[in-house]
């Protein structure tokens, strides 16, 4: 027998810590792998939580309710090895089947090497545990008959997985064995990537807010577990990112019309209403595209200007929260494509529904002030990215149009653009550049 422990998992970038809404098990209860225990909210997603092993649960160690931090052991389950021997999940090492050495032949002396090739090293967690934390993950299970099956740890890495976040199962390992005994060429997997680490801030005393006190007529309200996260992620971003915002005033006038030409047909084709957002993640992708440092992240004094292009898009939620869904690779979605994956995904988030990998590796944030007529905003950034666009309300105004026959005055549909950036690594006059080839793209917009 061994004890496992199931820590909480890290959800996506600059999430650090979660809460516990809900235990799907108790004490005592027999799990099978990938058998959810327990449900996590964060401020960018809900999740549920299999368990990486199979056995009995030992402990809980948090509440429902609970915030625990990245790392921090939740639950103990005790699992049961095949043959009986105990792999300990931090500690493999010590169990597992070492490889025998080459002995001399009576043929050559015991100093000569000999020229069969070595046999590949055991796998073990402890070993696992030496990479980068953000590296993949094996069970004990997964370990035990990797090195029964003789696979080095590089082979174990190019084997695809079907379980949480691309983690290798049980069954995965076996498949893959049986593929290999056989000679079937099996399927590699990339390997995941690791999330860049953020730069460790420099020692300095931590900012003190002003007292509060509260008369007895006040009313004291506790902010909800996704509240605190926000707040507590806002704020980081102000003290990492020196913002700096920028503010364009587009005519979107051949756009609003083009929408009013579509919408009808678009309804009949895909059963959804077309809205201003496909064509500004358009704009925006093909903008990222021309400035690539826009589409980037800080690393201490390093820039990591992103491979993907993926917009995410701030819905607001029925409790008076905010989540942030990514678009993957934009870039290579047509207008009628981002405008499904638009719909599909702000219709997921309303309904709580959001998977892990529809809140990871965003590049980008648009935020839409103009839901509520907001005419112009400056957000703030969503770390680890560099900047974020607000849209703000399309109005008609009275505009100068230079015509063939001279200046006139015609009613024109408006739209303020505002670019708050990281001035780190943008200044004034790459910002200002990104910022107007994007209100260029929209101003032309002609489909």
């Amino acid at each position: 027998m061994s004890k496992f422990e199931v820590k909480m998992p890290k959800l996506g970038e600059s999430i650090t810590e979660g809460t516990i809404i809900s235990w799907a098990v108790k004490v005592g209860d027999v799990v099978e792998e990938d058998q959810i225990l327990f449900e996590v909210t964060t401020a960018k997603v809900n999740a549920e939580i299999p368990s990486p092993v199979e056995g009995k649960v030992l402990q809980i160690l948090s509440n429902e309710g609970d915030t625990v931090p990245v790392g921090e052991t939740v639950a103990i389950i005790e699992t049961e090895e095949e043959g009986g021997e105990e792999v300990a999940p931090a500690a493999a090492a010590e169990n597992a089947p070492q490889p025998e050495k080459p002995q001399p032949t009576e043929s050559a002396p015991a100093t000569a090497p000999q020229a069969a090739t070595p046999a590949a090293p055991p796998v073990t967690a402890k070993a696992a545990a030496q990479k980068d934390e953000e590296a993949r993950w094996y069970s004990p299970v997964v370990l035990q008959l990797a090195n029964q099956a003789k696979i080095s740890a590089e082979e174990l890495d190019t084997v695809p997985g079907t379980g949480y976040l691309g983690r290798l199962t049980k069954k995965d390992i076996q498949k893959y064995i049986e593929r290999k005994k056989s000679g079937a060429p099996a399927p590699a997997a990339s390997a995941p990537a690791a999330a860049p680490k953020a730069a460790a801030p420099a020692s300095k005393p931590a900012p003190t807010a002003p007292p509060v006190t509260a008369s007895g007529e006040d009313q004291v309200i506790e902010m909800d577990p996704v509240r605190r996260i926000i707040a507590d992620h806002m704020v980081m971003s102000k003290s990492t990112s020196p913002h700096v915002t920028t503010v364009i005033e587009a005519d979107v006038t051949k756009l609003v019309n083009w929408r009013k030409r579509v919408k009808d047909e678009f309804r009949k084709q895909e059963g959804i209403n077309i809205t201003y957002m496909p064509a500004i993640v358009e704009a925006v992708s093909k903008a990222l595209k021309e400035f690539p440092t826009v589409n980037a992240s800080v690393d201490g004094y390093k820039v990591i200007l992103k491979k993907h292009i993926n917009v995410g898009m701030a819905v607001a939620l029925d409790d008076g929260n905010l989540v942030v869904p990514v678009i993957h690779d934009a870039d290579r979605l047509n207008t009628q494509g981002l405008a499904v994956a638009i719909d599909s995904l702000a219709n997921t988030a309303r309904a709580n529904r959001l998977k892990v990998a529809d809140v990871q590796n965003g590049t980008f944030t648009i935020t839409n002030f103009g839901s509520f007529k907001g005419l112009i905003g400056t957000a703030i950034i969503n770390q680890p990215q560099v900047a974020i666009l607000g849209v703000g309300f399309i109005e008609k105004k009275p505009a100068v149009i230079s015509t063939a026959e001279g200046d006139v005055i015609a009613i024109r549909h408006k739209m303020y653009l505002s670019l708050s950036y990281d001035h780190r690594i943008i200044d004034g006059t790459l910002g200002g550049k990104f910022l107007l080839r994007v209100a260029e793209y929209l101003e032309q917009w002609d489909k």
